[in-house]
């Protein structure tokens, strides 16, 4: 049996076997609860919703998906392809919303991810303070599978299936026994390609009821960032050089991983066979008319998933001189290093507290302090 690596660097991320409750119960280890997250913990309250509830978000609002494109065309790739010059306009209606469809899902899917990996670390960490922020992360991650479920519900009567790329990489790091793939796979990886597609949605959705959505939901995920950070702080700065190889390593494959397949044809071939596309003749086209270049051009947009995925990955340190060339293939590196630690998606979150505060606390609201994400690291 290989053993466990932990690399644990800050008794806030000690961990335990998944099995072992007997640890939970050793009368020393309640009067060991680290400080390091109280702030997100109590700023909790200042971004609930319930999604369930009409004041928060109301998905019986109407959209007419045959006339109007739920993200512009300008945003599907497909249509600059000679294979889809002969679809009709109500066609490409139909397959923008398509795609739109296989977007949500895939969110959706990533969102139970987020669900039982928070839920799985509540079994191994074994500090109070980390443990009650998994859990308060867990309650968080289940309104979001809740909320998106019902979008797609309203939409288009159901989901579609999740891309064995994305479905590969959300069942390893959930089932990863060592915290660090959990918090790097999660915490940064997939919370850094939520951020950047919530913040497209945001600005480019012809949706309202998916710009509301994505605001609310961006509230909770910025502080799911900062849980990441935090151990980001604490860990990396005190890694071994092996360590720092074997972290660094890992994210740098998985990001490769995704960057060539999430968006890949062959994942999104179930929509492709509705129109009478064959996924592999999509698939030379697409070689044929997007290459690194493209990607480049398209990783300069300040919401693009992979800018804001290297760059979370800049600012935690997961990234040294070491695989900086990889990712400077497609992103000025000298310029992500300079832009400030604030998100791409930290105003659109503030803007969403303020909004809940409103509806939370009525007529105090003024009497509270402001909590801002700044506040809360």
């Amino acid at each position: 049996m290989t053993e466990i690596r932990q690399i644990t660097k800050d008794n806030a991320y000690d961990a335990v076997a998944p099995d072992d409750f007997p640890a939970m119960m050793e009368v020393e280890r309640y009067g060991q609860r680290s400080t390091a997250f109280d702030k997100i913990i109590s700023a909790t309250h200042d971004h609930f919703w319930d999604p369930l509830d009409t004041k928060y978000i109301d998905f019986s609002e109407p959209f007419d998906a045959e006339t109007i494109m739920i993200m512009p065309g300008e945003m599907i790739p497909e249509f600059r392809l000679p294979c889809f010059q002969n679809l009709s306009e109500k066609d490409k209606v139909k397959f923008a919303n398509e795609t739109a469809r296989w977007s949500l899902s895939a969110i959706l899917h990533g969102e139970q991810g987020a669900l039982n990996l928070s839920a799985s670390l509540c079994h191994i960490l074994r500090d109070p303070g980390a443990q009650e922020y998994a859990a308060n992360q867990t309650r968080e991650e289940a309104r979001h599978v809740t909320a998106f479920a019902k979008y797609v519900q309203a939409r288009w009567g159901k989901p579609l299936p999740c891309g064995e790329t994305l479905a590969t990489l959300l069942t390893d790091i959930v089932r990863a026994p060592e915290v660090y793939k959990k918090i790097v796979g999660m915490q940064m990886l997939v919370e850094g390609l939520a951020m950047g597609a919530f913040s497209t949605l945001y600005a480019k959705s012809n949706d309202p009821l998916l710009v509301k959505l994505t605001q609310l939901v961006m509230t909770d995920e910025a502080f799911h960032h900062k849980f990441g950070k935090i151990w980001a702080d604490r860990t990396i700065p005190n890694l071994s050089e092996e360590e720092q190889n074997i972290i660094e390593d890992w994210a740098a494959e998985c990001f490769q991983t995704l960057l060539f397949n999430l968006v890949n044809p062959e994942q999104k071939k179930i929509i492709y066979a509705e129109f009478g596309l064959d996924w592999q003749q999509v698939q030379l086209e697409m070689l044929e008319a997007f290459g690194d270049e493209d990607r480049r051009e398209q990783m300069k947009e300040g919401t693009n998933i992979f800018r804001v995925l290297i760059k979370t990955l800049l600012k935690a340190g997961i990234i040294t001189d070491r695989t900086k060339a990889f990712y400077a293939t497609y992103v000025d590196m000298d310029e992500l290093k300079n832009e400030g630690d604030r998100m791409i998606g930290d105003d659109i979150a503030e803007d969403g507290i303020r909004y809940l505060q409103k509806i939370n606390f009525g007529a105090n609201v003024d009497a509270l302090k402001n909590i801002s994400l700044s506040a809360a690291e």
